[in-house]
Formats: C-alpha cells, sequence, structure tokens
C-alpha cells in the first residue's frame, strides 16, 4: 500500500508548528464532552446582548405605546399575544442556535492512535486541519472566530454568536423567520397606530406625551423594517442552501460537489430533523438526524489491508495535504 498526496488549499496554514504530530492535542475526555458550547467573542457575545435589546425594545413600544393605551381590547388582547408568542420563540431559537454545537469535529484527534483506529480504505482521502490539529471531514470548514471545523459550515454569524452548521441551521432558520414575523407585526401595527392617532387626539391614543410617541414609533418602524429584509434574505438564503444542498461557503468557492447530494423536500426533513410535523417551527425539540459512521464502525468495514503503516501514518501527519491511500 502506498499513499498520495492531494494537494488542496483549502484551509491551508503553512507554519511548520502546526504541522507536527506532537503539538496535537488529544481530543477531549468524553466527561467533557457534555459541557456547553459557547463562544468567548467579544463581537459576537456585544452582537447577540444588541440582538435581545432590540427585541425588548420592539416589545416595550408594541405593549405601552400602541396596545395598553389602546380602547379596544380584543384588538390589545389578541395582537399583544401574537407578536409576544412570536418574540418569544425568535428569543428561544436564538438561544438554541447560539448554544448548540454546530457541528464542531473534535479538536486535536489527528493522532496515531486515531489514524489507526480508523482502517481506511483503498481510495480514501483524509483531510487534516493544521490551524486545529484535527481529520477533517468532507464539507467541513475551519472557523477562526470558533477556532474549531465545523461539518457543513455554512458561515460565522455574529448575531448568533456562532457558526451556523448542520446541528444548529435549523434554529438559525427559525430565529431568521420569527424575526421576520415580528418585524412585519411591528410594521403593520405602527401604521394601524398612526392612522388611529392623526384620526383621534395624539393625547389620547398614547401614555406618553405626542413628541415622545412620534420619535418611539419612528425608531420601531425603521428596526422593524431594517431587520425583516435583512431577516427575510437570510431566511430565503438558508432555506435555498437547504433545498440544493449547498452551504453558502461551498457555493462562493463555487465548489463541485463530491458528495451526494440530498435536495428539496428530503434536505428540509434532514435539516429539521424528520418528517414535516409541528416540531420543525419550535425551536425547543431536537434534531433527530442520522449521524456519521463512527470510527469503530468504520474500522469494522475497512480490510485489514487497507491500515497505514506506521511510518505512513507519521508521514501524514507531518505534512499539511490529504492524503489518498492507495493499493501498491
Amino acid at each position: 500500500m502506498m499513499i498520495t498526496p492531494v494537494h488542496r488549499s483549502r484551509d491551508i496554514e503553512r507554519k511548520p508548528e502546526y504541522l507536527q504530530p506532537d503539538k496535537c492535542v488529544p481530543p477531549p475526555s468524553r466527561s467533557s464532552l457534555g459541557t456547553m458550547w459557547f463562544i468567548r467573542d467579544g463581537c459576537g457575545i456585544a452582537c447577540a446582548v444588541v440582538t435581545w435589546m432590540l427585541v425588548f425594545y420592539a416589545d416595550f413600544v408594541v405593549l405601552l405605546v400602541m396596545l395598553v393605551p389602546s380602547r379596544d381590547y380584543v384588538y390589545s388582547v389578541i395582537n399583544g399575544t401574537l407578536f409576544n408568542t412570536l418574540a418569544f420563540l425568535a428569543l428561544a431559537s436564538h438561544f438554541r442556535a447560539m448554544l448548540t454545537d454546530p457541528g464542531a469535529v473534535p479538536k486535536g484527534n489527528a493522532t496515531k492512535e486515531f489514524i489507526e483506529s480508523l482502517q481506511l480504505k483503498p481510495g480514501q482521502v483524509v483531510y487534516k486541519c493544521p490551524k486545529c490539529c484535527s481529520i477533517k471531514p468532507d464539507r467541513a470548514h475551519h472557523c477562526s472566530v470558533c477556532k474549531r471545523c465545523i461539518r457543513k459550515m455554512d458561515h460565522h454569524c455574529p448575531w448568533v454568536n456562532n457558526c451556523v452548521g448542520e446541528n444548529n441551521q435549523k434554529y438559525f432558520v427559525l430565529f431568521t423567520m420569527y424575526i421576520a414575523l415580528i418585524s412585519l407585526h411591528a410594521l403593520i401595527m405602527v401604521g394601524f397606530h398612526f392612522l388611529y392617532c392623526f384620526e383621534e387626539d395624539w393625547t389620547k391614543c398614547s401614555s406618553f406625551s405626542p413628541p415622545t410617541t412620534v420619535i418611539l414609533l419612528i425608531l420601531l418602524c425603521f428596526e422593524a423594517l431594517l431587520f425583516l429584509i435583512f431577516t427575510s434574505v437570510m431566511f430565503g438564503t438558508q432555506v435555498h442552501s437547504i433545498c440544493t444542498d449547498e452551504t453558502g461557503i461551498e457555493r462562493l468557492k463555487n465548489q463541485k460537489p463530491t458528495w451526494e447530494k440530498i435536495s428539496g423536500w428530503e434536505g428540509m426533513k434532514v435539516a429539521f430533523g424528520g418528517a414535516f410535523s409541528l416540531g420543525w417551527f419550535s425551536p425547543f425539540s431536537n434534531l433527530d438526524c442520522k449521524k456519521p459512521p463512527s470510527p469503530e464502525a468504520a474500522a469494522a468495514a475497512a480490510p485489514a489491508s487497507a491500515i497505514m503503516t506506521q511510518e505512513e501514518i507519521e508521514q501524514f501527519l507531518a505534512q499539511d495535504v490529504a492524503v489518498q491511500v492507495l493499493h501498491e
């Protein structure tokens, strides 16, 4: 058996310190894998806090400026309940998208022991990320903010302080959808409230002074319009990526698919965790997707003749290129 280098420019950083096998830190123990996922990025944390503050501001204006002073009790109850339900689902989706592991590849698993356990098949290509010292699965990309390789990484979103990958794309889609809905709802209510105030006395249509009311409504209108456009575009982009089984990075790089595409409705089922149901719209339902085979399963399926020798493993660990396993 021999190994052939397959050069690839993706995520290659030619620094010698990243290419030494003794620099690879072994992956964490199973006991530490249950810890909460959270990215300690100052910009991302600030953006996430601003997102929550903007939703709370919109809720403040909708309730205290428009609905509470309204004389129509039924109108206030229906719109207040609807807006707050959508806002709660939006924040819950944001919370799940932010704190869910997007599909991080175990860090530091580019070790001799892990390579040996894979027992690679003839013709199989293996990639090593020189930045996080991991064996990189197909369609995985390294995120410089998360400092991890992420499976099916679409992009890193500072508004959720996390990457959007195969494990949290559903929650990101729900977040953009619910933000777009509450933005549209707020715009409609602002329009009706302005008409109501023009017809009635401005001092009676709000518990605040007329200048304060106008300023608060204009700010809400600007915020709702901006986020309606932004989140609608993001929602459409994400749904298109799911239906075409092509991430944003793959589309940007014009990468030719080397995987079996799961497009259309089947792709939606995979991304949202099963057949269509109300669980698709819930940020509290977990995904029930097929997980990739474990290294043990791959080793059991591989023939013994495909195992790399110690010399070949050390050669692979000392370079920054992909390696293809071939028969002699």
